[in-house]
């Protein structure tokens, strides 16, 4: 079941409320979440809510024993006994193909290439389990003794297979404590609505364009068809991504739960290392602190780890040679950035700093988009105009203008929703000392809700075109 659906959002959502504000205590709550969790990760393939409810059990129980041999060095054994099955579940499940083609490749050997079908959200909900573990084992936060708990947390259907990456920390507390106020429920619904309007309005959209351009073979797509495409691309992917996230956090905040933000307009940073700061920000905050300062490699290991982070980020959004380069890509970058020093950055031109973040970026959307390495090289002689040189490829096509004039209005309500822009127009209105402007603000961001959430249902009611992007996840 996905976010971005009619039967999710005026069937499934409305039970699972109604179901959820019917029950009288907290515990009760807590199994209507549990049993709609269930349900939803269930509806697609229902095999994997096996694979689901092994792992919470394991990882509570690894849990119990951290608490239990605190000190004894079994604790120690506990939590590398559960990072090793954490991780190998994930290896088998979603490396397993890709490891045996290359090995194959690479020693001529014949062996059966794996057909396994991955289990959707397994990076989000491994990661979340191995964060509480090492957290457990850290004393960061307390070690959950019930289990119904722990599987509520690590099954709980906002985030489940999307992410943002929640830490156990962050809902701590309200797992086994929270309210829900009408400002929860009104903030909460209108998070929602913004996230489903950027995904079926603007990303779904904007992914047509891309897929009539590099849906096809791109050795004669122009120049300037390129550069067009892979911009649009870079849209595509911040509006599908920020916009399930939106959902989450808008559907947590609906049922007591404060997840931490995700993406905070990353367009608009000045550099590499700032871009990542405000994109898929649960992610780079979990290999910062669970990754970042391996103590196994000896004094360089400031560089070494980084390199090694960013080889993980890449093979985390998926099993392909592309996202490891794609990673790789933006660890060199934010190198040179370490090394360069922030003093030195600091004396850039502002215009400068603009073009070279945005040109790193929408490069390295072009390398996530091309699994095939072939394709990528293709992408990368015609965005730097080779293709056009040699006369294999043209610098101009009509196609290219006629799709630009076609969606103009799209991609310029794209690239403004993209910064932050709306985001000041609200606060202005909304934390203003005058009465008549909070109400205005409060009327007109409901009004304008209203309206987008009666868009999004009129779209997805023939939707042909509804991608969903995570199921490599």
């Amino acid at each position: 079941m996905v976010f971005a659906d009619l039967f999710f959002i005026y069937i499934f959502l409305p039970l699972c409320f109604i179901s959820y504000f019917l029950a009288k205590t907290l515990p009760a709550k807590n199994v209507v979440l549990i049993v709609f969790s269930l349900i939803f990760y269930a509806w697609g393939e229902p095999l994997w809510i096996v694979l689901l409810i092994f792992s919470s059990f394991l990882n509570w129980y690894i849990g119990i024993l951290i608490g239990k041999n605190r000190g004894t060095g079994r604790d120690k054994a506990a939590v590398a006994l559960g990072i090793v099955i954490d991780i190998a579940l994930l290896v088998i499940f979603k490396y397993s193909g890709f490891i045996v083609e290359n090995l194959n490749g690479l020693s001529g050997l014949s062996l059966p290439v794996p057909q396994i079908r991955m289990p959707i959200g397994i990076s989000f909900f491994t990661f979340q389990a191995i964060s509480y573990i090492l957290d457990c084992y850290w004393e960061t936060v307390e070690v959950q003794p019930r289990y119904s708990r722990f599987l509520l947390y690590l099954s709980l259907f906002p985030q489940l297979i999307a992410g943002p990456i929640v830490r156990y920390s962050v809902v701590e507390e309200e797992i086994e404590s929270r309210t829900v106020t009408p400002t929860d429920l009104c903030d909460g619904a209108l998070r929602v609505i913004v996230g489903l309007s950027k995904k079926v309005i603007l990303a779904n959209n904007l992914w047509v364009i891309v897929d009539s351009f590099f849906g096809k073979d791109i050795s004669t797509l122009s120049f300037l068809g390129t550069w067009y495409t892979v911009i649009v691309y870079s849209l595509y992917v911040y509006f599908d991504f920020s916009g399930y996230s939106d959902i989450a956090i808008g559907l947590g905040r609906m049922f007591g739960f404060h997840f931490d933000e995700n993406f905070t307009h990353p367009f608009a940073c000045r550099t590499i290392a700032e871009f990542w700061q405000r994109w898929h920000i649960s992610l780079g905050s979990f290999f910062r602190d669970y990754l970042l300062y391996v103590p196994i490699f000896g004094q360089n290991r400031k560089y070494i780890s980084l390199f090694l982070v960013w080889f993980c980020t890449g093979v985390w959004h998926g099993a392909a040679w592309n996202y490891i380069i794609w990673g790789l890509y933006f660890g060199c970058f934010i190198f040179f950035e370490q090394k360069l020093g922030k003093k030195r950055i600091k004396k850039w031109p502002l215009w400068w700093k603009h073009i070279y973040s945005k040109l790193v970026i929408i490069i390295g959307f072009g390398i996530f988009y091309f699994e095939d390495l072939s394709q990528l090289g293709l992408f990368f002689k015609n965005i730097t105009a080779v293709g056009a040189i040699t006369g294999a490829a043209p610098f101009f096509d009509p196609i290219t203008w006629a799709s630009f004039q076609n969606n103009l209005f799209l991609i310029a309500v794209s690239v403004a929703c993209s910064l932050p822009l709306l985001p000041k127009i609200k606060s202005f209105f909304l934390e203003s000392s005058q009465d008549s402007l909070y109400i205005a603000g409060r009327a007109g961001s409901l009004i304008a809700c209203m309206g987008l959430l009666a868009i999004v249902s009129i779209l997805l009611v023939d939707a042909t075109n509804n991608v969903f992007l995570y199921w490599r996840f």
